[in-house]
C-alpha cells in the first residue's frame, strides 16, 4: 500500500513539474520572440531563425530559474492534494507531514542532479549555437568581441572604417601580444599597429613596445614608440562582463577542464562563482520545495489558492534579491565571493529546518 502512494506521489509532482516547467518554456518563448524579430527585422532572414535561437536560448533560461519552478509547482502540487483531501488520505495511510516532505524534497535534489550531468551539457552547448549565430549575424550591424582559440578578437565600428584587434590572451587587466588593423570605408589597410602588451584599465588604451606601419605610396613606413595610446569603446570591465556569461560552459566542462580555462585567460573569481553556483542547485532545489512544504503543510483546512499564489510570488522576489545581493557583495569583495553563493542555500538551510520541524509536529 505505502509503494502505491509513493508512487502516487512521486507520479502526480513530476507532472505537476514539468507542466510547470512547459509553462514558464512558453511564456519564455513569447517573451524572447519578440527581441529576436527585432534583432533580424532589417536583415532578410526568415521568420525561422528567430524562432530556431529562441526555441533553444529558452532551456538555458529554465534553468536558472529552475529553483523558482519548482518552488512554485511543489506549492501547487501541495495545495492541490490538500484541497482534495488526498494530503488527509496519506496521513491516515501512515505519510507523516515529515514523510511526504523528504520523498518530495529528496526527488528535488535528485532533480538537479540528473539536470546537472546530464541537461546542463545539452543546454550549454544550445547556448554555444546560440552566440555562433548571434555573432554570425552580429558582424555586419554592430561591434563584437569573441574568444577562441586564436585569442580574443575585438571589432570595432570607427567613423571612417572599421578597427580589428586581435590579442594571445588577457592578462590581468592587460593584453598581451596585440596587432590591430584600421581599415577604412573601401576596406583597405590603413593602419596596422603591433604591440607586445595594452593596458586596457580605461577606454584610453596604453600600449607598449609599439610598432606601427602605414603603407605609403605602396610601401609600408615603419615607426616605433616606447608607448602609444588609443581610444576604444571597450575597457577592461567592458570586456571582461561579457565574458561572465557561462551558460555556454556546461559543470563537466568546468571541472574537466578547469585548469585550461584559466590557462586561456578566463577570470578565475567568476569560474569558482560559475562552478559553485552550478554545486549548489540541487541543494537550492530541496531547500525551495522545503519551504514550499512549510508554507502550505501547516494546517489541513482548504484555502484560497490565490493567497498562496501571491505569497508564493512574493518570496520569490525576495529571495531573488537576496540571492543578487549576496552576489553583488561576493563580487564586490566585501564577502569571499563563495560565501556569496552559498550564503542563500545556507540561510534557507536555517529557516527550512525550524519549519519543517513545527510541520512535523502537526
Amino acid at each position: 500500500m505505502n509503494k502505491i502512494f509513493l508512487n502516487y506521489l512521486l507520479k502526480n509532482f513530476l507532472k505537476t513539474f514539468l507542466i510547470f516547467v512547459f509553462v514558464f518554456y512558453c511564456f519564455g518563448v513569447i517573451l524572447t520572440l519578440f527581441e529576436e524579430i527585432e534583432f533580424f527585422k532589417n536583415m532578410e532572414v526568415s521568420i525561422f531563425i528567430p524562432l530556431m535561437l529562441t526555441s533553444i536560448f529558452i532551456p538555458s533560461m529554465i534553468v536558472k530559474i529552475l529553483p523558482f519552478i519548482i518552488f512554485l509547482s511543489s506549492m501547487w502540487f501541495m495545495m492541490r492534494i490538500r484541497n482534495n483531501r488526498d494530503l488527509l488520505t496519506l496521513k491516515v495511510f501512515g505519510f507523516s507531514n515529515l514523510k511526504i516532505f523528504l520523498v518530495l524534497a529528496i526527488t528535488s535534489f535528485l532533480i538537479g542532479c540528473l539536470i546537472l550531468l546530464f541537461v546542463n551539457p545539452i543546454t550549454s552547448s544550445m547556448s554555444k549555437f546560440y552566440e555562433k549565430t548571434k555573432s554570425d549575424y552580429s558582424r555586419d550591424i554592430d561591434h563584437l568581441v569573441t574568444f577562441n582559440k586564436n585569442g580574443l578578437w575585438i571589432k570595432e565600428n570607427l567613423k571612417s572604417g572599421q578597427r580589428i584587434i586581435t590579442a594571445a590572451k588577457p592578462e590581468g587587466q592587460n593584453l598581451i601580444d596585440l596587432t590591430i588593423f584600421h581599415i577604412n570605408e573601401n576596406s583597405i589597410l590603413e593602419e596596422k599597429i603591433i604591440s607586445k602588451e595594452a593596458n586596457i584599465e580605461s577606454n584610453t588604451w596604453i600600449l607598449k613596445d609599439v610598432v606601427i606601419f602605414n603603407p605609403v605610396k605602396g610601401v609600408l613606413e615603419k615607426r616605433i614608440f616606447e608607448e602609444y595610446r588609443i581610444v576604444s569603446i571597450y575597457n577592461f570591465e567592458k570586456i571582461n562582463s561579457l565574458f561572465k556569461n557561462f551558460d555556454t560552459m556546461s559543470f563537466i566542462d568546468l571541472i574537466i577542464n578547469y585548469k585550461r580555462l584559466l590557462n586561456n585567460g578566463y577570470n578565475k573569481p567568476f569560474l569558482n562563482q560559475s562552478l559553485h553556483s552550478m554545486l549548489s542547485m540541487p541543494f537550492f532545489l530541496f531547500l525551495m520545495t522545503s519551504l514550499a512544504a512549510i508554507l502550505t503543510m501547516n494546517t489541513l483546512k482548504r484555502s484560497d489558492n490565490i493567497k498562496y499564489i501571491i505569497i508564493g510570488l512574493l518570496v520569490c522576489v525576495v529571495i531573488f534579491y537576496f540571492k543578487d545581493l549576496s552576489l553583488a557583495l561576493g563580487q564586490t569583495n566585501r564577502i569571499p565571493l563563495i560565501l556569496s553563493v552559498w550564503a542563500p542555500v545556507i540561510a534557507l538551510s536555517f529557516f527550512t529546518a525550524i519549519g519543517v520541524i513545527q510541520i512535523n509536529e502537526k
